[in-house]
């Protein structure tokens, strides 16, 4: 009686090449020199599955030429390909957790700017599009800078809400021309 063995969904089949770098993991060859299929490292017939990782990509002659022999050792390409996945996938989430922490704390520092400019001008605060501009002049200074520009800004006599800010843009410009 025959075995009978569920397919291999095409996406399945796309996702392994696309892993393997469209190309034969025994030989390295590639399209369009040679057909690529994908080939089971342990045989369907010695109780391989169809998980991604006992599937590899194989060009047709070596394939054939493994036929249903079970691999002595699992090719270091799978194996490290996999663990650098991982490595990959965690090095995305630290990056992403670090740059929303960095971005919670230069919100903090432009809400700590815009509360000086608020104790002048009480019923003002910054725009969205204005929030921007701070954050940039951050980047390009730093914060201590930046706050030290909107103090100066706001102890500026005679200068009415959006003067000031007009004023506190000057003044941060002409910091960053001068560590130029």
């Amino acid at each position: 009686m025959a075995l009978k063995r569920k397919q291999i969904s095409k996406k399945t089949r796309f996702e392994i090449f696309k892993r393997d770098s469209f190309k034969c993991q025994y030989c390295g060859a590639k399209p369009p020199k040679v057909p690529l299929e994908v080939d089971h490292i342990v045989p369907v017939s010695k109780g391989g599955k169809n998980d991604e990782i006992n599937l590899i990509t194989s060009c047709f002659d070596c394939n054939r030429g493994k036929s249903n022999n079970e691999l002595e050792v699992v090719l270091d390409t799978t194996l490290s390909k996999a663990e650098k996945l991982k490595i990959a996938q965690e090095q995305y989430r630290d990056i992403k957790n670090l740059l929303n922490k960095e971005k919670k704390i230069i919100n903090e520092q432009i809400d700590e700017i815009e509360s000086v400019y608020s104790s002048i001008f009480e019923d003002f605060c910054f725009s969205a599009k204005f929030r921007i501009s701070v954050k940039n002049f951050i980047l390009k200074l730093s914060f201590e800078d930046v706050l030290e520009a909107i103090e100066i800004s706001c102890n500026k006599p005679k200068l009415n809400s959006s003067t000031t800010l007009t004023y506190f843009c000057g003044v941060c410009w002409n910091k960053i021309k001068e560590n130029e």
